[in-house]
């Protein structure tokens, strides 16, 4: 009975370990199950903290299989190509565990060391020395991968005004289409502004491109989904957002900004090639 409620306390938190960690609920289930079968085979007796042997063990397999797919070459799946209904489990689990959309998008930009490091101990607290077993290194080693991951994930140092100006104009953008208010996106775009789209992400029929402030606002309401699933960020180095349902990256939103207003919305298929980061810190 003390293995059974000892995996059943520590259950929740691996849970959110190994999804932060593989960007997937499936995965992570299947991790955690994976835990809770070698603990059934090991000396209980002998393990004097349940915790951070569960950690440890969770942290691992999570580590194999995102070697596996380095090794493989395998890029992260884009949100089309996860079966529906897996990807309403992520969507929901994101929702409910206030999971943050953009730093699963961002955690994808990790090598699977850096991962494992900045997880583990900026986002769980555990420390060094347990980190370097599970990464099989010395505990500076596993700093410094830690560090490396803070620096690719965290904001950029030095942005201009008008970069911290845009992005506003963005997060407005994002909530003004997220609340249907037609008229306030409206106020935020040139009344000649254009949205284009590639093919490949609309459904049949719909246009590639379409002009002008009120065609382009009416139409959110028809992508109601979408929107609610994107997220600011700078994308190629201009502002704009990524849709990412159940934190999987689909597409990219880049927005062409005068005078205050937006008067270019581009949406492309997500590259991996794109380069994501966090929008600056507002002056």
């Amino acid at each position: 009975m003390e293995l059974i409620e000892d995996f059943q306390a520590a259950r929740p938190r691996l849970l959110s370990l190994a999804h932060r960690l593989l960007g997937s609920l499936h995965d992570a289930e299947d991790a955690v199950q994976t835990t809770w079968l070698r603990a059934r085979t090991a000396d209980w007796a002998a393990v004097g903290n349940p915790e951070a042997w569960f950690t440890t063990v969770t942290a691992r397999l999570c580590l194999d299989q995102l070697r596996a797919r380095d090794r493989r070459g395998e890029l992260p799946l884009l949100a089309d190509s996860i079966p529906d209904v897996q990807l309403a489990a992520d969507e929901e689990f994101l929702r409910r565990a206030d999971v943050s959309r953009a730093l699963l998008v961002l955690l994808g930009r990790l090598t699977p060391a850096q991962r494992v490091a900045y997880v583990l101990h900026d986002l769980f607290a555990v420390p060094f020395d347990r980190i370097a077993t599970v990464l099989d290194t010395a505990p500076a080693n596993a700093k410094k991968l830690a560090s490396r991951a803070r620096l690719r994930l965290r904001e950029p140092a030095a942005e201009s005004r008008e970069t911290a100006g845009h992005a506003r104009i963005v997060d407005a953008f994002l909530a003004a289409a997220r609340g249907g208010d037609i008229d306030r996106l409206i106020e935020l775009m040139a009344p000649e502004v254009v949205r284009t789209v590639d093919l490949g992400l609309l459904p049949e029929g719909a246009a590639s491109e379409v002009r002008g402030a009120r065609p382009v606002a009416e139409e959110t309401r028809y992508f109601a989904d979408r929107v609610r699933a994107s997220v600011p960020l700078l994308v190629n180095g201009g502002p704009g957002a990524v849709i990412a349902p159940g934190g999987h990256p689909l597409a990219c939103l880049r927005f062409e900004i005068a005078d205050g207003r937006i008067t270019r919305i581009a949406i492309t298929r997500f590259r991996p090639s794109d380069s994501v980061r966090r929008v600056p810190v507002r002056p």
